[in-house]
């Protein structure tokens, strides 16, 4: 193989995209990569740091993708439609990308500034989400964590075919960010009893939780 004429790190960058939606984030090695742009394998060593360097561009690329997605689905929004616009951002990314998505799954090394730095940029998008529920700073921690969890565990169903019955899947997301929305356990106890109102956390949580303290 000859060297290629015009490669440069964000055409590898881009390759690299394209190999780990395609084939999955286990299938990055710089001589799969090489393969699939028609070079050889040293050649790649002029423009990423070996394989290392290669993930962390590839992680900064997918962490801004991610962050522009949120941050336009989420923009101009608040309260419940904002937090069901998240999660829609979060499955059409899966399905999308799904080689990225699982990218970004992944928490940052922490020893790797840059990528820290944009994995704090989406960490802020999720707090402004939630500002409205004027959560303590340990309960947006538990919030975004559960959201994440809930948007996933959905996300991993769809992907794995588990989803059989005629019911669409569009509301039944809908209907599980309601039923988990910040507030929601607080709201159902306030509506049951009068003495509620010592006991209602405003976190992240089942609405069976709420059912479960009366």
């Amino acid at each position: 193989m000859s060297h290629r004429v015009g490669l440069d790190q964000a055409s590898v960058v881009e390759a690299a995209v394209k190999l780990v939606d395609a084939e999955g984030i286990e299938q990055l090695t710089l001589g799969r990569l090489a393969e699939r742009l028609g070079v050889r394998t040293p050649s790649l060593y002029n423009h990423v740091a070996g394989l290392p360097g290669l993930k962390h561009e590839l992680m900064l690329y997918c962490l801004h993708d991610l962050l522009d997605r949120i941050l336009h689905a989420t923009v101009g929004k608040s309260r419940a439609e904002a937090i069901f616009a998240l999660a829609n951002a979060y499955r059409a990314y899966a399905r999308e990308a799904p080689g990225r998505y699982a990218l970004t799954l992944q928490a940052p090394d922490p020893g790797d500034q840059e990528v820290q730095a944009i994995a704090q940029e989406i960490v802020d998008v999720l707090r402004a989400v939630l500002a409205p529920y004027r959560l303590s700073e340990e309960e947006a921690i538990h919030a975004i964590r559960g959201l994440r969890s809930i948007v996933h565990g959905f996300i991993s169903l769809e992907v794995a075919g588990g989803f059989g019955m005629p019911v669409d899947l569009d509301a039944s997301l809908g209907n599980m960010m309601t039923m988990n929305r910040p507030g929601k356990q607080g709201e159902d106890c306030l509506h049951r009893s009068p003495n509620a109102a010592a006991i209602a956390p405003t976190m992240l949580t089942g609405a069976w939780a709420g059912e479960d303290r009366l």
